[in-house]
């Protein structure tokens, strides 16, 4: 695998936790730089352990990962977004956005949602001939967490602008992030 092709990976890889950093910056106006910069580590090593895992388990239980990762995304995901917009429909736009808060829980749950897929990547790596597997994963979590912090900042400009639909925004969108993840698996 040549540098383009991992840099491709990587950042195709990242998309689902740039959008969820995204979701983070918009119900989280409070969030402070070293709050973003959680996230963006959360998420970056996340996805350079689930390949690094994916690539020690090797080919022999490809089967069984890819067959579940996207119901793991698709309920982790919608769980969370649930829960966002139960918060926006039962709480006042000042409580709702204090209630919000980014535990370390509720990232780990986030980074595991966003990671799934780089399990099953992982796998894929271990039927490279030619991959280091270090400098690959490095990558992928360089591009993740740089990216992420990206989504931050970026979802903190548009959920200023957007007011107390901000929190129920993020909840739809983390709910659409794990259909798609389970349609592109069932039907891709």
């Amino acid at each position: 695998m040549n540098f383009l092709e991992l840099l491709l990976t990587a950042v195709g890889l990242s998309m689902d936790a740039f959008a969820v950093s995204v979701t983070d910056g918009i119900c989280c106006q409070n969030l402070k730089k070293r709050e973003a910069v959680k996230i963006g580590l959360c998420f970056g090593i996340f996805q350079g352990i689930m390949p690094l895992t994916g690539f020690f388990l090797g080919k022999a239980f490809e089967n069984y990962i890819t067959a579940v990762d996207h119901y793991v995304a698709l309920i982790l995901l919608s769980y969370i977004g649930i829960k966002m917009i139960l918060d926006a429909v039962h709480e006042s736009k000042q409580e709702t956005q204090e209630s919000y808060q980014l535990t370390v829980k509720f990232l780990i749950l986030q980074g595991i949602a966003v990671s799934i897929d780089a399990l099953a990547v992982g796998v894929s790596f271990a039927a490279l001939q030619n991959i280091n597997i270090y400098y690959a994963v490095s990558e992928i979590a360089l591009i993740t967490a740089i990216l992420s912090l990206i989504g931050v900042r970026s979802g903190r400009k548009f959920g200023m602008k957007s007011g107390s639909r901000a929190l129920l925004t993020g909840g739809v969108i983390l709910i659409c992030l794990g259909i798609k993840i389970f349609i592109e698996h069932v039907f891709f």
